[in-house]
């Protein structure tokens, strides 16, 4: 019976996701390394690049029995985990970046913080377009408050549906 092969996600060396890329194809491991197409000006020219879209991360798609072995080659440090366990990345999920650089350039990565008494607008939900301030963080959920009516509504909400406010750090 052959064994299942899943994505997950190695730490690179610093400026390495190239090279591991490289030598994950040479020894023939599914692999897969974002590149982002970007305009770089200099004094004198302008050239497309291809750097990688995720500093320091390269996804690479393999058995759980040799998924070990794959830490001895050069350049790839560890595993990213989660909850204890090296992290699985679903195939849907890599297809969606693929597509979605096929559709797009200069593409930047933003980490979205959301920090206690910054100004949010709700993005989903039967409260849409209310604003609150976030009152409390855990995990990838926040609790907002919206002050309305002279009362104060407060309600735990996913991080993906809220929009910081501009300006309000």
């Amino acid at each position: 019976m052959e064994e299942t092969s899943h994505w997950y996600v190695v730490y690179t060396r610093p400026r390495w996701e190239k090279k591991v890329a490289k030598l994950l194809l040479e020894k023939g491991i599914r692999h897969y390394c974002p590149l982002n197409r970007v305009m770089k000006q200099w004094s004198d020219r302008k050239k497309i690049v291809f750097e990688p879209l995720f500093k320091g991360y390269v996804f690479i798609c393999t058995t759980e029995r040799d998924k070990w072995s794959i830490k001895n080659i050069d350049g790839i440090l560890n595993y990213v985990y989660w909850l204890g366990k090296p992290a699985r990345i679903k195939e849907a999920e890599i297809n969606t970046i693929r597509m979605f650089l096929q559709e797009f350039t200069d593409v930047e990565v933003i980490d979205k913080q959301l920090d206690i008494n910054d100004l949010v607008v709700i993005k989903q939900g039967v409260l849409m377009n209310y604003r609150g301030i976030i009152v409390e963080v855990t995990g990838n959920k926040a609790k907002v408050r919206i002050d309305s009516m002279g009362i104060q509504l407060s309600a735990l909400f996913d991080k993906v549906n809220l929009e910081p406010l501009t300006g309000n750090r």
